[in-house]
């Protein structure tokens, strides 16, 4: 990066280029929270670009269906969705054999999961279960000092049945389960954790706190000198131990276990070997400092999450976990742990026409599926863990993303 920069003679040239400039500014977007063809066509006139790609037809024809979702809407921009499975599901909520829908542009991913499915199915499925629910917002308190913040959290812990009124007041679906506070000296953080039925929630879990808050502060004998209503404690949209060990969203665990013939039929390599490579794995985690210890999650969650309307930049939390790997009997044990799963059946992108669809297709659209959707995601996630250390262990991890990738293009 330095030598980028050039030496002491460029120095002048460098500083010039990198500084602030008084140009006339250009016109400034104004904010659109329609989505319709007047606006979308109205903003594309202005421009010499060709609207046809990202303004087609059938955007225009189904815009109004966006405007909950966005501003400034200029268009819709199209992924591929692979098909995985059939994936089989012995879960607590989620019981089938589904086809999940991955959308990406890496090519040989949906190749990945889909032989990862193939092998659970085959082994009698992925049992996977829903261990705990509750999404988190952490509002900050910053105080004169220690006493006045010691003040405040008894305060708090005396009103918690108040409290949660005031939170719930807000939402049909939300329920505050604790209220848990940390102090730093004068700084307080009150995490709340709430269940959200079957939305992700984030949203939900703001107002809600919202609210909480001020109905506290009305009646506090001690005045914050300011407060926020996040205190970038709770680990929305980043990876954090607080995530990894108490869960954020929806924790969930699933395995399966492989017999010996069928990973050297359809692995291609040996239990021996795969052990061999998770031991040179957790220790690569753990010489890292990786929040967690697992192979690649986030393939398995961006794609799912962008064809079924999640959120998508909830991948950076909950693409964290454990992967563990052991021989029992003449099989191989595999399972994963996601505390941090932010998925929902409802609300977000999740009632848009595609992603609807996308829901459809898995038989996990609408009011009470988000439990089974969570335990499906798993599940993938699992499917991924298999065929992409499998791949290390045997030593074709390059081969196939030639063949299937740059041996294609």
């Amino acid at each position: 990066m330095l030598a980028r920069l050039g030496g002491a003679a460029e120095a002048d040239a460098v500083r010039r280029r990198l500084a602030p400039r008084s140009d006339p500014l250009p016109p400034r977007f104004r904010v659109e929270r329609r989505a319709d063809r007047k606006a979308i066509e109205a903003w594309w006139q202005e421009r010499e670009s060709d609207p046809a790609a990202i303004a087609d037809p059938a955007t225009l024809d189904t815009a109004s269906l966006y405007g909950a979702n966005i501003e400034n809407m200029i268009g819709t921009v199209k992924l591929p969705v692979g098909a995985v499975g059939p994936l089989r599901v012995n879960g607590l909520h989620a019981q089938g054999d589904f086809t999940v829908p991955m959308a990406t542009t890496e090519a040989a991913l949906v190749a990945s999961y889909a032989r990862g499915a193939d092998v659970i199915t085959r082994s009698g499925g992925a049992s996977a279960a829903l261990l705990a629910d509750g999404v988190v917002r952490s509002p900050a308190f910053v105080f004169a000092d220690i006493g006045e913040a010691g003040t405040f959290v008894a305060w708090a812990a005396e009103r918690t049945e108040a409290l949660r009124a005031a939170a719930e007041a807000t939402t049909r679906h939300g329920k505050l389960e604790s209220i848990e506070p940390f102090i730093d000296n004068d700084v307080v953080f009150l995490v709340c954790r709430y269940t959200t039925g079957d939305a992700a929630g984030q949203n939900m879990v703001t107002i809600a706190t919202e609210a909480l808050c001020r109905a506290l502060l009305e009646t506090c004998p001690v005045t914050p000198r300011c407060w926020f209503i996040e205190g970038n404690f709770s680990g929305d949209k980043k990876a954090s131990y607080l995530g990894l060990i108490t869960g954020r969203g929806r924790k969930v665990s699933a395995s399966v276990i492989i017999p010996e013939a069928l990973i050297e039929r359809r692995l291609h390599v040996t239990i021996e070997r795969m052990l061999d490579y998770a031991r040179v794995a957790q220790l690569g985690a753990m010489l890292s400092g990786q929040i967690g210890a697992q192979g690649h999650y986030a393939n398995a969650l961006a794609a799912f999450y962008i064809a079924t309307g999640q959120d998508a930049a909830c991948v950076a939390e909950s693409a964290t976990g454990l992967t563990r790997m052991e021989r029992r009997g003449d099989g191989l044990f595999m399972s994963v742990t996601l505390p941090n799963l932010l998925v929902g059946s409802v609300g977000g992108g999740t009632g848009l026409p595609s992603q609807r669809a996308a829901l459809e297709l898995m038989g996990l659209a609408g009011a009470g599926k988000a439990s089974a959707l969570a335990e499906v995601a798993a599940s993938l996630c699992l499917a991924g863990e298999i065929s992409i250390m499998a791949a290390l262990a045997a030593g074709d991890f390059t081969r196939a993303h030639h063949s299937l990738a740059r041996g294609r293009r």
